[in-house]
């Protein structure tokens, strides 16, 4: 018998040792520690504010989330870790993943356990064609990307550069923002890869200039990368030199503050930003702080509030029964913070609006990413596009 065949027979005995268990648990992995830490705090955070408003409990059963730190990229760990939380903690969903080759790395694992995995967000097109027991409320690339591509021709842009980190998220950011954009009749006039680990974005900039495009296009993970980013756009005056700056994720609100008035005008589109206006957003953020005065809510929050939703939706809907909750998800609507949301019944990933964005000062005088324009209804644009 193989490992993972091990696996499979192992998490299986599990399920159908589990009918009417007082404990489901949900295994989390995500980083915890290192530079992009900050997402599993993110993620405990909305986790835990989830459950206070929705309570602990599916019928009578407690529902236990179990963190397990991956750190950065690092695939052969969250195999590890999957592994792990399947055969020894006995969980019955997976969650988190932040990075896609950290997913990617789990698909065969949970093929063969049959767990449901709902990723929390990364953001590659391919995962959920990787494994059937794949679920995705987050987001991805090709979806805010193609549509900033058309709604910047709008605008009267015609010639861009786009700059991506170089590795699955951003390729496909390049690659949905660029087909978009030429559909619409606009020019890419060059397209920068550069290294996950850069932190020394001027040679970038100068390129860019030295393009003289009418706007740069970027996308990089959220984190210290993205603050480096748009610091050395300003440091560079790329602004000055008549170069917009078009993005997704860069002016994230857990770096908007350190990058100060510099970024007020700086346009993004995106899924969610905490000044959305909506009862619901209302209730998870007044939750959220309640909880963690010293909490940043942003995407990533509220990427895993709606995540420990769609399992307890399908906890609620199939117990530990990882088939039919599957099956049970596909088609799933409900009102998120971010606005209307469903998973695509062929796809397993959310449609959901996708938010144009200017940073602007609230009425109290902080920097927000003010939503000025929707585009609604958006699917995974990367497995369903005209383009």
């Amino acid at each position: 018998m193989t490992r993972l065949m091990a696996v499979s027979a192992l998490a299986v005995a599990g399920m159908a040792g589990t009918a009417g268990a007082e404990v489901i648990k949900v295994g989390v992995i995500c980083p915890t520690s290192g530079p992009y830490a900050i997402y599993g705090k993110q993620f405990s955070e909305a986790v835990e504010a989830y459950q206070a408003i929705h309570g602990t409990e599916i019928d009578g059963n407690e529902i236990e989330f179990i963190y397990r730190d991956s750190g950065g990229v690092n695939p052969d760990q969250a195999r590890s870790l999957a592994q792990e939380l399947i055969i020894r903690e006995g969980v019955e969903y997976l969650a988190g993943f932040t990075f896609t080759p950290n997913a990617l790395a789990v698909a065969q694992i949970i093929d063969q356990s049959e767990t449901p995995a709902v990723i929390f967000n990364a953001a590659t097109s391919i995962i959920t064609q990787e494994s059937e027991f794949f679920v995705r409320p987050s987001f991805t690339l090709w979806q805010v990307s193609a549509p900033m591509a058309e709604w910047a021709h709008e605008q009267g842009i015609t010639e861009v550069v786009t700059a991506v980190t170089d590795y699955g998220p951003g390729i496909d950011a390049e690659t949905g923002f660029k087909a978009a954009f030429e559909a619409a009749g606009g020019t890419v006039v060059d397209s920068i890869r550069m290294p996950l680990d850069t932190t020394d974005f001027a040679p970038f900039m100068q390129r860019v200039r030295d393009e003289a495009p009418d706007a740069v296009f970027a996308f990089l993970p959220a984190g210290p990368s993205t603050f480096a980013f748009v610091k050395a756009y300003n440091e560079n005056d790329l602004r000055g030199a008549g170069i917009e700056f078009l993005g997704t994720g860069e002016t994230d609100e857990t770096t908007l503050d350190s990058l100060g008035d510099a970024a007020l005008g700086l346009r993004t589109s995106y899924h969610y930003s905490p000044a959305h206006e909506s009862p619901e957003n209302e209730e998870f953020i007044g939750k959220l702080m309640e909880l963690h005065p010293d909490a940043v809510p942003n995407f990533a929050s509220v990427q895993a509030y709606d995540g420990a939703h769609v399992i307890y939706e399908m906890i609620r809907a199939a117990g530990t029964d990882g088939p039919a909750a599957i099956e049970a998800v596909k088609g799933l609507e409900w009102t998120s913070p971010r606005g209307p949301v469903s998973i695509d019944p062929e796809t397993r990933h959310i449609t959901q609006n996708v938010y144009i964005r200017e940073v602007a000062k609230d009425d109290e005088g902080n920097l927000i990413n003010r939503e000025f324009e929707t585009i609604e209804a958006v699917p995974d644009l990367g497995l369903v596009n005209d383009y």
